[in-house]
C-alpha cells in the first residue's frame, strides 16, 4: 500500500491545480483519473469549445461582413472539420501542459476508477485491470458533473447530442435545435449559426441566459435574432422524435404546441454530480438530495480529511470556481490561512457572439436587498475602439450602493467583455468605489474605457453618454 498525505480523486482544473498546491505545501500527494487530465473543460468543454469559437468569429465575418471590411471571394469554402481538428490540437497542448505539470510537482499520477474502501483508503482499478491501494491522510474529491439529459430524448450522440457530442463531431449539421439557453446553448448557438446552420435556441424559462440580468438577456436575444438565430423563450420540450432525416421536437407555449424539424437536436439543460460509486455513502459524506456533496467555507466534508472541491460540491459549476476552491482546500489541509469565497462575487463569461460577463448583484437583487441602489450604464456604440472592431453593440452596466458608492455588481455584453471583469473584481473586493474607477486614466481608444464611462455614469458624471 502506498502512503500519501493527500490523494486527489479527480484530475480536473480543481483536481490538479489542488494537487498542485499541496504538493507546494510540502504534502506528498497522488492523483486519481479514470478518464483524462484536464478533466472535462480542457479536454471537451471550455478550452476546445473557446477555439471552436474563434473559427466561428472568423467564418461568421468572412460569410456575412467581408463587404463592410473590403474583402471578397470567388468561392467561399469552409471546412467545419478543419475547425474542430484545430480545437483538438489545442486541447491536446493544454492537456500534456497538465502532465508535464504533475512530473514537476513530483505528484504521482493513477489512471483509473478510484473508490474510497475503508478508513485513509482508497482503491484505484486501474486501467491495464490491475487496482492500486493508496492511503492518505487527506482525500479530496473532485470529480466533477455530467451532463443531464431526460431518458425520454433518447441520447444517442448521432441525433441527439450532448455538449461533448457536439464538441467532438466534425460533421456541421444543416439545422438544429439546441435545448437550455445557458452557456453551453448559447455557445453552440454562435458557433454553428456562424457556419451556417440554421440554429432554433428553446428555453424553458422566460428569458435566454436566464441567470443574468434581464437586461443582457433581452440584448443577447436581439442580437442572436440579428444573427438569424431563432430564439424560443418560455417554450418547453415536451418530446423529442428521431425520424430518417433527423429530429422533430415539439415544443408548447401558452397552451399551444409548436413542431420543429432538423438534422439534430443539442441537449444543454443541465448537469448531474459525479458522486455516485466512490463510496461516499459508506465513508459517511453527506450528499443532499441530487448528490452534491455538502462542504464547508474550507471546502471539508462533515468526514474529518474528506475534502470536495468542484462541480460535485454544486456551488457554482465554473471552472475558476473549482480551481479557486482546490487552492483555498489544499491550503487549508496545511494549516495556512485561508479566505472563504464570496460565491455572490465570483465572475462568470458567456463566449457567445457578443459576449456576456458578469458578477454580483443585479439592479432588482440589490434592490430586494435593501440597497439604494445606483446604475450607470455606457452602450459600446459611443466607444471608439468598439466602433472600430466594428462590434458596437452592448453595454456595460455598474450596479453600485448610492450610499457609500460600492460596487455591488457589473453585468455586461459586448465586444471581449470576459477581459473587462478583472478590474471589477478586484475593485469589488478591495472597496475600491464607483467614483475611484471614474477617476482611474484609462487608455484611449480601449474597450476598457467603457468601464470607466459606466462608473462615472453610476455618479452623476459622465462625458460621452
Amino acid at each position: 500500500m502506498k502512503k500519501y498525505d493527500v490523494v486527489v480523486i479527480g484530475a480536473g482544473p480543481g483536481g490538479y491545480v489542488s494537487a498542485i498546491r499541496a504538493s507546494q505545501n510540502g504534502l506528498k500527494t497522488a492523483i486519481v483519473d479514470k478518464q483524462w487530465l484536464g478533466g472535462v473543460c480542457l479536454n471537451v468543454g471550455c478550452i476546445p469549445s473557446k477555439a471552436l469559437l474563434k473559427n466561428a468569429d472568423v467564418a461568421h465575418t468572412v460569410r456575412e461582413r467581408a463587404k463592410e471590411f473590403g474583402l471578397s471571394f470567388d468561392n467561399l469554402t469552409l471546412d467545419y472539420s478543419a475547425a474542430v481538428k484545430r480545437s483538438r490540437k489545442v486541447s491536446d497542448r493544454l492537456t500534456k501542459g497538465v502532465s508535464f505539470l504533475m512530473k514537476k510537482n513530483k505528484i504521482d499520477v493513477f489512471m483509473g476508477a478510484a473508490k474510497l474502501t475503508g478508513d485513509k483508503k482508497v482503491t484505484v482499478a486501474l486501467e491495464d485491470g490491475k487496482s492500486e491501494e493508496l492511503e492518505a491522510e487527506n482525500i479530496v474529491i473532485a470529480t466533477g458533473a455530467s451532463t443531464f439529459t431526460p431518458d425520454a430524448w433518447g441520447q444517442d450522440g448521432e441525433l441527439v447530442l450532448d455538449y461533448q457530442d457536439a464538441i467532438l463531431q466534425e460533421k456541421l449539421p444543416e439545422s438544429a435545435v439546441i435545448i437550455g439557453a445557458g452557456a453551453i446553448g448559447a455557445e453552440f448557438s454562435t458557433i454553428w449559426n456562424s457556419y451556417g446552420t440554421k440554429v432554433t435556441l428553446v428555453e424553458m424559462l422566460p428569458t435566454i441566459l436566464p441567470l443574468e440580468d434581464e437586461e443582457v438577456s433581452k440584448e443577447l436575444e436581439k442580437a442572436f435574432k440579428k444573427q438569424g438565430i431563432e430564439v424560443l423563450a418560455d417554450h418547453k420540450v415536451e418530446s423529442i422524435e428521431k425520424t430518417k432525416k433527423g429530429v422533430v421536437v415539439k415544443v408548447s407555449h401558452d397552451g399551444k404546441e409548436i413542431t420543429i424539424e432538423a438534422e439534430q437536436a443539442l441537449s444543454a439543460i443541465g448537469f448531474k454530480p459525479n458522486s455516485a460509486g466512490l463510496g461516499l455513502e459508506d465513508a459517511g459524506v453527506k450528499m443532499d438530495e441530487k448528490g452534491f456533496i455538502q462542504i464547508d467555507e474550507c471546502q471539508q466534508t462533515n468526514v474529518p480529511g474528506i475534502w470536495a472541491i468542484g462541480d460535485v460540491t454544486g456551488k457554482l459549476m465554473l471552472a475558476h470556481v473549482a480551481m479557486t476552491q482546490g487552492l483555498l482546500c489544499a491550503d487549508a489541509m496545511a494549516g495556512k490561512e485561508t479566505y472563504p469565497i464570496n460565491y455572490t462575487m465570483v465572475p462568470s463569461a458567456t463566449y457567445c457572439q457578443p459576449q456576456v460577463a458578469s458578477f454580483g448583484m443585479t439592479e432588482k437583487e440589490a434592490a430586494e436587498a435593501g440597497y439604494d441602489v445606483k446604475t450607470g450604464k455606457f452602450p459600446f456604440q459611443a466607444s471608439g475602439k468598439a466602433l472600430g472592431l466594428g462590434e458596437s453593440g452592448g453595454f456595460v452596466k455598474l450596479v453600485t450602493d448610492a450610499k457609500y458608492g460600492e460596487i455591488l455588481g457589473a453585468h455586461m455584453i459586448g465586444p471581449e467583455v470576459s477581459e473587462l471583469l478583472p478590474e471589477l473584481t478586484l475593485a469589488q473586493r478591495m472597496e475600491i468605489t464607483a467614483e475611484d474607477i471614474g477617476n482611474n486614466i484609462h487608455a484611449h481608444p480601449t474597450l476598457s474605457e467603457a468601464l470607466m464611462e459606466a462608473a462615472e455614469a453610476a455618479h452623476g458624471s459622465a462625458i460621452h453618454t
